[in-house]
């Protein structure tokens, strides 16, 4: 495995094959904020909570780590009767896509070359050191329950305690309220989609009982119907999507906008309502879908350099 850095600034980042993610909507990076972490941090003596059990009980988890399985397993069997070689090939970006497509491809035998424009690897999680040694993120990173093959890959590279788990909860700020903010919590150990109902009906400080209940009409074929339904929502943006299905414009305002922000970049009005029912669905079916997990430092260091030495691993081999 060849790590080739400041070469390509024009085409680096463009061709990268993603294998962290299925759909778009599963990655969260707040990119326009920026975080300061002490370089203590990964030190820090505060218990941690372990990954939730139920995470690894997903039928969304055991595809993922099947299918990644099976894709080193194919071309190892096919190279057992002698008529599988070794690829070669280029991957173009130094992000998490890349690496973990040259993770993925060098443990099944493959011979990958990651083209990186910068200096460091990350992507959007890169970070940088300024003068006083403190950490700078590019972005506010979080690891949700409902990410499958993100935790296959931290399981497979055994750095699943690196995750530092908050309490599952989910915290918006109040726009009517500024400065004061509003928590869904989710009861331990009540099944899905039961502990998200709890969540929503237990918090009386953001929606009305009213508002509600008019959200049911649009999201019951989601929970009815799955990823058809979902998939068949592509062409109407979150407003269009919202004013089909007679949502009031309150829940626009005080959750699909910070959702199409969080998910996307963008204002609802430009997007797709299948990516917000997506990441929707997999928060209300799955029940530690929607709890979260930093990382317990920077991202290059914490993540990016064990997936580097586990491709260079194998490339010795």
């Amino acid at each position: 495995m060849k790590f080739l850095l400041p070469l390509l600034p024009a085409v680096a980042g463009a061709f990268s094959i993603t294998h962290l993610s299925q759909h778009p909507s599963l990655r969260m990076h707040q990119s326009l904020s920026t975080s300061l972490y002490s370089s203590s941090s990964s030190t820090s003596q505060r218990p941690r909570r372990p990954t939730p059990d139920r995470i690894r009980n997903t039928q969304n988890f055991k595809e993922a780590k099947e299918l990644s399985q099976k894709f080193i397993t194919d071309f190892q069997q096919l190279q057992k009767v002698g008529s599988g070689e070794p690829k070669r090939v280029a991957i173009f970006g130094g992000g998490l896509s890349g690496l973990s497509c040259a993770k993925y491809l060098s443990d099944a035998g493959h011979i990958p070359t990651l083209y990186e424009a910068r200096g460091v690897l990350g992507g959007k999680v890169s970070a940088w050191q300024d003068e006083d040694g403190d950490t700078v993120e590019t972005g506010l990173h979080i690891f949700f329950g409902a990410y499958p093959n993100i935790h296959n890959l931290f399981d497979g590279l055994k750095i699943q305690d690196r995750l530092q788990w908050a309490p599952h909860r989910m915290t918006f700020a109040m726009q009517e309220l500024p400065g004061q903010f509003t928590t869904f919590e989710f009861p331990a150990g009540v099944p899905a989609p039961l502990n998200m109902a709890a969540a929503i009906l237990g918090n009386t400080e953001m929606l009305t009982l009213e508002e509600k209940i008019k959200m049911v009409p649009g999201l019951l074929p989601m929970l009815l119907e799955g990823q058809s339904f979902i998939d068949e929502q592509d062409e109407l943006s979150v407003l269009q999507f919202m004013r089909k299905y007679g949502m009031p414009e309150r829940i626009n305002e005080e959750i699909f906008i910070a959702m199409g922000k969080a998910l996307d970049f963008i204002d609802p009005d430009l997007l797709s309502m299948t990516v917000v029912l997506t990441a929707m669905n997999r928060f209300i079916n799955e029940a530690d879908g929607s709890q979260t997990a930093f990382l317990d430092g920077n991202p290059p260091e914490r993540l990016c350099q064990p997936m580097k030495e586990s491709i260079e691993k194998k490339g010795e081999k």
